[in-house]
């Protein structure tokens, strides 16, 4: 094989951005939403920060840790997976998929007991304006991680298939680039949310 063929069947493997162009346009149109709801509530809590501040201790940030490491762990998972594919190995890229499904489970599960604690004691959306922006952020962040787990399991289930290869795993990728958008958006979220005050 020459340099030239060798240059030609790692760019084949390995195209920038990865996935389908589609997923990017919207994930860049999602990361924009997300802008918006963090610079709104950053405009919000500098109007009022003994508010914030004062409820913001009535979150459980052992929660939102574990969920912090439950997706850290799932992004490590799809990498894996993303890896294996790229190999050609679809076994193991689905083992590692679902292993990031099971993560995403994971972060589904405490967050619906940490949703099901404030409802219980009668928070809402209009408790307060803390609590309308913890609960719509958190809220429509959750419903991304039940769209990401979605997306996964088809891969997943795709791949187990043999339904991708070595040349063609364009689905695997765009299905990684969702997820780790996903998980960004969590990383943004736990520390404005939780921890800063």
């Amino acid at each position: 094989m020459n340099t030239q063929a060798a240059i030609n069947g790692i760019q084949s493997h390995h195209k920038y951005p990865p996935g389908d162009l589609a997923i990017w346009i919207f994930i860049l149109a999602e990361l924009l939403v997300f802008a918006v709801f963090f610079a709104a509530y950053a405009f919000a809590r500098m109007n009022n920060v003994e508010l914030f501040n004062q409820y913001q201790l009535t979150l459980d940030r052992n929660s939102a840790l574990i969920n912090t490491v439950a997706l850290l762990t799932s992004s490590y998972f799809v990498v894996q997976g993303v890896m294996r594919i790229r190999e050609g190995d679809n076994r193991a890229c689905a083992a590692w998929i679902w292993a990031a499904v099971g993560m995403g489970m994971l972060f589904i599960v405490v967050k619906m007991a940490e949703f099901s604690h404030h409802f219980s004691q009668g928070v809402s959306l209009s408790t307060n304006s803390f609590y309308m922006f913890y609960l719509s952020l958190t809220f429509f962040h959750f419903m991304h991680v039940l769209m990401g787990m979605i997306i996964l399991a088809v891969v997943a289930w795709k791949a187990r298939q043999g339904l991708y290869s070595r040349d063609e795993h364009t689905g695997v990728e765009t299905g990684a680039s969702y997820w780790h958008m996903v998980d960004l958006v969590w990383l943004i979220l736990f520390p404005l949310v939780y921890v800063m005050r």
